[in-house]
């Protein structure tokens, strides 16, 4: 009879140790660069599979027309703050994929700031407004090898654009849309 309560307990230990539930990371940084700009970034875990991903970059946009005497560039300063949650990591773990560096499917919400600290361009003396976005994003991270990343998403939100702090008559907000696609390295 003991043996059998023995081997019972054992096989329940295995059960339980196999029901757990995946992870992100405790903390993963790196960098990342896309057509349109620059970030450094950090993953902290809040949840076994939520992480408050914090980016520091430089946004980066190219502009143009009847204004203009030809073709502009700018790049400006970005602080981001994205809660995610990778709703698929014990799927992926369950099909033998890694989820190292938090590889995974995310649904987030991207809180982005750009200051009108500073305007690195082509053209001289320009000035960005001050802004807040909050867009709701749906994306995909993966690994290529142990530290190199890719990344894409998808999202559309609400941008509020603080006009009077740089000089014009109103305040405004707008619809807002995420498109990315990153490379990366992370360390």
């Amino acid at each position: 009879m003991r043996k059998i309560l023995l081997t019972l307990a054992f096989c329940g230990l295995t059960f339980i140790a196999k029901s757990q539930n995946q992870s992100v990371e405790e903390s993963t940084y790196g960098i990342q660069t896309g057509i349109l700009g620059v970030w450094g970034y950090n993953e902290a875990k809040l949840l076994d599979q939520v992480a408050l991903r914090i980016e520091l970059g430089l946004d980066s946009g190219i502009f143009g027309g009847t204004f203009y005497d030809g073709v502009g560039f700018l790049m400006t300063p970005v602080i981001t703050l994205e809660p995610r949650w990778y709703y698929n990591l014990d799927k992926r773990v369950s099909k033998s994929k890694s989820i190292a560096g938090n590889s995974g499917n995310f649904v987030s919400l991207k809180i982005d700031y750009h200051p009108d600290w500073f305007v690195i361009s082509n053209y001289s003396n320009l000035r960005v407004v001050n802004q807040i976005s909050l867009i709701p994003t749906w994306g995909i991270k993966r690994n290529i090898g142990n530290h190199f990343t890719y990344e894409a998403g998808f999202g559309i939100g609400y941008r509020y654009n603080f006009a009077k702090s740089a000089g014009y008559s109103r305040n405004q907000g707008e619809a807002a849309a995420n498109l990315h696609a990153r490379v990366g390295y992370r360390f």
